[in-house]
């Protein structure tokens, strides 16, 4: 199997059809399609579920695109690293980030980075922070932003500053609608949406104000947090930054006092991995961001 068999089962991964494929390939759908057979012979096992309009990877066939993403990526690093040294910044860095410290941190970063070295692209992945976390550490990108704490025995890091939690809840909830904050103890009896990685940190806050908060569900989700939040089914548990990231009428965000909760945003690379110029000249603006 080499790099040319890589890229075209990717591609008929991503697309779910031999014909879409082969035309963003540009190559005949027959020979794709002897190319994918050959493959399955190749390894002993079946790849593809094919069905009269789409094509659905089988177990093996996922566990081959998740290989096939690893090394195609590795494949580029090193081409890109390999030019760097006669070149000097060229190519491309790959981060990955959770919704809102991305939308918050990037825009900025971005634009001077560009403004600097404008021969780099960024290839930027979504997600929550588990499955950045991920992404890092299979080498798919090499920096992640991330909502803190990580583990420093793996990661190295730049915490910025601390940003507060907020709680959104519906426009006509039954508290005072002046007051743009809310005190943790009358979160007691509400139902409440909390991402998993902060419920041991909340429920610890709440016990220390005295009472069991009322958790109806736990997500990582910032936009799902906020669409059950204003679909009544609870009070989401959300940074600051989403006010920015989503503004609905029927949606308001107060701020948690007594005491004033808050968290940090992290960003991460492996300890033990070569960084490319291009990620560590990034990460030399976010410390003159922060500092």
């Amino acid at each position: 199997m080499d790099i040319r068999t890589m890229k075209y089962f990717q591609a008929v991964a991503e697309e779910g059809s031999i014909s879409n494929a082969s035309r963003q390939l540009n190559i005949a759908q027959p020979a794709l399609s002897r190319q994918m057979k050959m493959l399955e012979e190749d390894l002993g096992v079946q790849l593809f579920e094919r069905g009269s309009r789409r094509i659905k990877l089988t177990i093996a066939g996922q566990l081959l695109r998740e290989r096939t993403e690893q090394i195609l990526n590795l494949v580029e690093g090193t081409k890109k690293e390999v030019a760097e040294f006669d070149s000097g910044v060229a190519g491309s860095i790959s981060i990955g980030t959770v919704t809102t410290s991305g939308a918050v941190l990037l825009p900025e970063l971005v634009n001077q980075f560009h403004n600097l070295y404008p021969n780099v692209t960024l290839q930027v992945w979504e997600g929550d922070g588990y499955r950045i976390l991920e992404l890092l550490d299979k080498g798919i990108i090499e920096i992640g932003i991330v909502r803190a704490p990580i583990d420093s025995d793996i990661y190295n890091s730049i915490t910025m500053p601390d940003e507060p939690l907020v709680i959104a809840m519906q426009k006509n909830c039954p508290f005072d609608q002046e007051q743009d904050t809310i005190r943790l103890r009358e979160l007691a009896h509400q139902p409440l949406i909390i991402p998993f990685r902060w419920r041991s940190l909340f429920v610890s806050w709440c016990a220390a104000a005295g009472f069991k908060p009322n958790i109806v569900c736990l997500c990582n989700g910032i936009i799902m947090d906020i669409l059950w939040a204003k679909k009544g089914i609870g009070m989401a548990l959300v940074p600051q930054s989403t006010k920015e990231l989503v503004t609905d009428p029927a949606i308001t965000y107060k701020k948690i006092v007594d005491p004033t909760l808050s968290t940090q945003t992290a960003v991460v690379w492996h300890k033990n991995r070569r960084l490319s110029a291009g990620s560590s000249h990034f990460l030399d603006l976010i410390k003159d961001l922060k500092y």
